[in-house]
């Protein structure tokens, strides 16, 4: 966006919590855009009946000073619980690659947690993760999927953590792939 050099741009995180309605989307990035400010990176989605939010916004310290003193307000005009914080781009850590994993099984609790200490004993950074569950379709059965993308240390030898991590599943009767991250 003209005029926002992210180099030097000043960061708030916004997150929100409210009730689904249609038109919520639209209010509250022309919230955050009345200021001046760009969502630089965000995360959208219904959860039940309630819709959450988180963002990444930038803009020069005045932008985000309105949009932080807006926030109250524009949370009670739009039913939503809003957070926000003041963050810093973050350091290069050395070298990473970028990876993801799929995994896709019979719902059941801890699966989640299971595969995120997978990651962690390997020190590992967790990116992003992402889960759904569903009924598959002819036997009724409550599946879950979970993507999760990872920075492996180019330091780790691939092939042995991709060895390691479908032994991992086999033994935990989780259907998965890992594969490096496609932009």
């Amino acid at each position: 966006m003209p005029g926002h050099d992210n180099a030097i741009a000043n960061l708030l995180v916004i997150t929100a919590l409210g009730q689904d309605r249609p038109g919520l989307v639209g209010d509250l990035t022309a919230a955050v855009g009345d200021t001046g400010c760009n969502i630089l990176d965000s995360r959208m989605t219904t959860l039940g009946c309630e819709f959450g939010v988180m963002m990444l916004v930038s803009g020069r310290w005045d932008e985000l000073a309105r949009l932080e003193a807006g926030l109250a307000g524009v949370g009670r005009r739009l039913g939503l619980v809003l957070q926000s914080r003041r963050t810093e781009s973050p350091e290069p850590t050395g070298q990473t690659l970028p990876y993801v994993a799929e995994v896709v099984s019979l719902d059941q609790p801890g699966i989640v947690s299971q595969l995120a200490g997978f990651f962690a004993q390997r020190e590992i950074s967790i990116r992003d993760l992402s889960t759904a569950s569903y009924q598959a379709q002819h036997t009724g059965t409550r599946m879950a999927t979970v993507q999760i993308t990872v920075d492996v240390p180019a330091s780790l030898h691939l092939a042995t953590l991709r060895d390691e991590f479908m032994e991992f599943c086999d033994q935990l009767n989780l259907d998965a792939m890992i594969e490096p991250l496609k932009h």
